[in-house]
């Protein structure tokens, strides 16, 4: 065909304008045109559905829209209410629409085209003007106005989303997607129609587990048609979503005041909104926001927000949110979370994060976390305070028993000391701060001694090689029975010196002070502490201090 159109241009020294997503271009036409005149040429290589229209040099060829009258029946109605029927169909292929969404804009009344396309509506009469919107995916809206006060019957017909080029670009997944994909769609003729998919935020809600489990069919296709349409209304009160003062429009409107017995679906909320069950919102959250059991917003959450079990923000959040289990947001954060089992927030956090057992932060940590059990921040630029801390870098705090960094301070030490020749440390964290398990032993039979115990350390480098360690740690020391207490802390100084990548050596001096009520030896194990030639002083009561020494050797 596009070479059959080449050789028409050059006999008749005229262009042809077409969209590529319409015209099979590589169709095998096979043709005699003798002197046939070019319109009857264009009629018989293009299957009907086709128009030609002269615009200068140029011939431009496009699909013909449909020619349906717009009304084809009207009454003047004796009731305060007045109905409009009637159908919506594709003008390309005059094809019945289903799911198209018809609504009144002003009243906030819609309807749902069935299988064959009809739809119903009901208007009141003391409104002397309005117009029907309709709305469906992949299809330009549509605005007709009808004569208010008439029941009247309509055949509405629909274009589908049109784009100059047939070019998409799609790129890496580093980057946002975009806002909109053409799809061709063939058709019998072996042309194609572009239709269009749109990326709608505003559906994001219904298409979480529990939007599906709550909404009904009809919300759901009416929120994607209806993604381009938004409203404000002062209050709205809701029995359940689909159940408002705003009727099925709720979805679309941004309220002040929203109060749901059970449970609402709405459009936003620029005030307050009280949930007993449950609050449903397509896109932002202003002020307050107080769900019995839980909060869904599909935009942005900025106040104050409690759920009795959960709150899920699908974009940023800021301000104070407070879930009896837990917090969810998919964007970044800035204030204060409370959780009772879990907070998590997928992007940055900037602020105070408590939860029960534990926190997640996807991104940037940059304020402090506080976990019963563990806190997880990818890079860590404040303060976790837990059982267990971890996060893959850190430029801050992990105060806990086990702080893993996992690009961060990571060395394992054998080293000796004045009380026992074999020791063992394992030392996480960062350079400002690192946490240590260690443990050691004297394995001599007459004389033996065991310890484990907890510490916590800082390394100042001072140059390639040298670094300066201060280390504060607190240890059980065995000596034969459980029923005596053993309590050695140390703070050591160590001078390092590294060799190698992964290796180094390390010495120093250490003070002791030792909390013991053991007064006795048990046979077998060491008693007294230090004892040998290292004499100690009394620090009153049951304490004593004396000065010591560590060397060793780490590994990393």
């Amino acid at each position: 065909m596009q070479e059959v159109l080449e050789i028409v241009s050059n006999q008749g020294d005229f262009y042809f304008s077409y969209n590529t997503s319409i015209i099979n271009r590589n169709r095998q036409v096979s043709i005699s045109a003798g002197n046939r005149t070019v319109q009857s040429i264009l009629e018989y290589i293009f299957p009907s559905g086709f128009e030609f229209l002269e615009s200068g040099n140029y011939i431009i060829i496009r699909r013909s829209p449909l020619k349906i009258t717009l009304v084809t029946e009207q009454s003047e109605s004796n009731d305060n209410i007045y109905h409009v029927t009637g159908y919506v169909r594709d003008d390309q292929t005059g094809e019945q629409l289903a799911d198209a969404s018809v609504y009144e804009k002003q009243r906030l009344v819609s309807s749902l085209t069935n299988a064959n396309g009809y739809f119903s509506i009901r208007l009141k009469s003391r409104y002397k003007k309005a117009a029907l919107t309709v709305s469906k995916e992949f299809y330009q809206d549509t605005t007709v106005p009808i004569q208010a006060g008439y029941d009247q019957q309509l055949s509405i017909t629909l274009s589908p989303a049109e784009i100059s080029g047939t070019n998409v670009i799609v790129g890496p997944g580093t980057l946002p997607a975009p806002d909109s994909v053409y799809i061709a769609v063939p058709q019998p003729d072996s042309s194609t129609i572009l239709y269009l998919y749109k990326k709608m935020d505003s559906i994001r809600v219904q298409r979480t587990a529990m939007g599906r489990f709550l909404l009904s069919s009809r919300l759901r296709i009416q929120s994607i048609n209806l993604g381009k349409f938004f409203t404000a209304r002062p209050v709205q009160f809701s029995l359940t979503p689909g159940l408002s003062s705003n009727g099925r429009m709720n979805p679309q409107v941004v309220n002040n005041f929203s109060f749901n017995v059970f449970g609402g679906y709405s459009g936003g909320v620029n005030g307050f909104e009280l949930g007993g069950l449950f609050n449903l919102d397509k896109k932002d959250m202003k002020y307050a926001q107080i769900g019995g059991l839980f909060n869904l917003v599909g935009g942005n959450m900025n106040g104050f927000q409690v759920g009795g079990l959960q709150n899920t923000v699908l974009d940023d959040a800021g301000g104070l949110q407070a879930g009896g289990i837990n917090n969810f947001v998919r964007g970044q954060f800035s204030g204060v979370q409370v959780g009772g089992v879990v907070n998590f927030t997928n992007k940055n956090f900037e602020g105070l994060q408590i939860g029960g057992v534990g926190n997640i932060t996807g991104n940037n940590m940059s304020g402090v976390q506080i976990g019963g059990v563990f806190n997880y921040a990818k890079r860590l630029k404040g303060v976790q305070i837990g059982l267990i801390n971890i996060s893959d870098s850190s430029e801050g705090y992990s105060i806990g028993l086990i702080n893993v960094v996992f690009r961060g301070y990571h060395k394992l030490a054998f080293y000796s000391n004045e009380v026992l020749p074999f020791n063992a440390a394992f030392k996480t964290g960062n350079h400002k701060l690192y946490s240590i398990l260690l443990g050691g032993a004297n394995p001599d039979t007459s004389n033996k001694i065991f310890s484990f115990g907890y510490g916590i350390g800082r390394e100042w480098k001072l140059g390639k090689s040298l670094a300066l360690n201060f280390e504060l740690n607190s240890q059980y020391l065995y000596m034969g029975s459980w029923d005596y207490l053993n309590l050695l802390n140390r703070a050591t100084f160590s001078l390092q010196f590294r060799i190698g990548k992964y290796f180094g050596i390390y010495a120093g001096p250490a003070y002791n002070v030792f909390i013991s009520d053991q007064d006795r030896k048990v046979a077998g194990y060491r008693y007294p502490v230090p004892g040998g030639s290292l004499q100690s002083n009394s620090l009153g009561g049951n304490r004593s201090g004396w000065l010591g020494w560590q060397a060793g050797f780490h590994f990393f």
